[in-house]
């Protein structure tokens, strides 16, 4: 039982997590960003942090894409994405 519980803490403690060496000016942009949307610049970090993790990085979208297009087959010339990209923009 006293695993559990010990289990379960460290499930429900938020980890912290510090960056050392931040310039100044990177700082202070942030800060800014921040009290613009009206949060701390802890609450700001931490839900830039979210949005983060929440979506795949490039390496892994690249990858879903070269997968997909080698299982489905399909294959759009350059030319013709643009062509598309442009018909979209009216």
């Amino acid at each position: 039982m006293a695993k559990w519980r010990h289990l379960l803490y460290f499930a429900a403690v938020a980890v912290t997590i510090t960056i050392r060496k931040v310039p100044d000016d990177v700082r202070d942009e942030l800060a800014a960003r921040a009290a613009r949307a009206g949060r701390s610049l802890q609450e700001h970090l931490l839900a830039e942090l979210i949005d983060l993790a929440s979506r795949p990085s490039v390496d892994a979208w690249l990858q879903r894409t070269r997968d997909r297009a080698r299982v489905t087959g399909t294959r759009l010339s350059r030319k013709r994405i643009l062509s598309h990209l442009d018909a979209e923009r009216g």
